[in-house]
């Protein structure tokens, strides 16, 4: 039996810098495979996770074409915990699935696994062989979240509120990289760690 692939899972809070890390890790030909993509995939029509979302909020959730209206919900979600728990419970697994099936059939030296909300999810992914979080200071994902989404910065700061805390997430890390400066600083400390990883896969096969 070959063995399982090597798997990095990326995390790090809104406008930490995750996505511009995982281009750097692209580029350099590592597959990554994203939760938020997930998301999608698993809501997507004629899928089994839809019909599990129509069938307990009503077929209201649909927009015209059939499709999850992901605005309607998220709305509905935002203002109710309960509502919130049951989406979860319907689209969390089927995510995770989704993750695992992806990583375990990748064929690179390794791959990575980007999960926004990893810290609040651990314990669903003890099976990765590490954990990368892009770490950030909350005055530079405040700028960077208000500027990116055009929003004002009470909106920002409860946005960052809904996840995990820095420690948190810093608490689960084996590797950090820190987004603190421009945005070209990032290629050393990613051409650094993808060393490291091709080492770390190499002696596991």
């Amino acid at each position: 039996m070959a063995p399982r692939p090597y798997v990095v899972a990326l995390t790090g809070g809104i406008a930490s810098g995750k996505s511009a890390v995982a281009r750097r890790f692209e580029a350099l030909g590592i597959a990554v495979y994203d939760a938020d993509v997930a998301a999608r995939e698993v809501v997507r029509p004629g899928s089994e996770g839809l019909a599990a979302i129509v069938q307990t909020f009503g077929a209201g959730v649909l927009d015209g074409e059939r499709q999850l209206d992901r605005a309607a919900m998220r709305r509905r979600v935002f203002a109710d915990d309960m509502a919130r728990r049951q989406l979860e419970a319907i689209t969390h697994p089927r995510v995770r699935s989704w993750l695992r099936e992806r990583a375990g059939a990748d064929h690179g030296p390794y791959c990575l696994l980007a999960i926004p909300l990893l810290a609040e999810n651990i314990a669903h992914y003890r099976w990765v062989d590490r954990v990368l979080v892009v770490d950030s200071t909350e005055a530079a994902q405040l700028e960077r979240l208000m500027r990116r989404d055009g929003i004002d910065e009470a909106l920002a700061r409860r946005m960052i509120e809904r996840q995990a805390r820095r420690e948190e997430r810093l608490a689960i890390a084996d590797d950090v990289i820190a987004n603190t400066g421009e945005e070209a600083a990032l290629d050393a400390a990613v051409a650094a760690l993808h060393q490291r990883y091709l080492a770390l896969a190499k002696t596991r096969t």
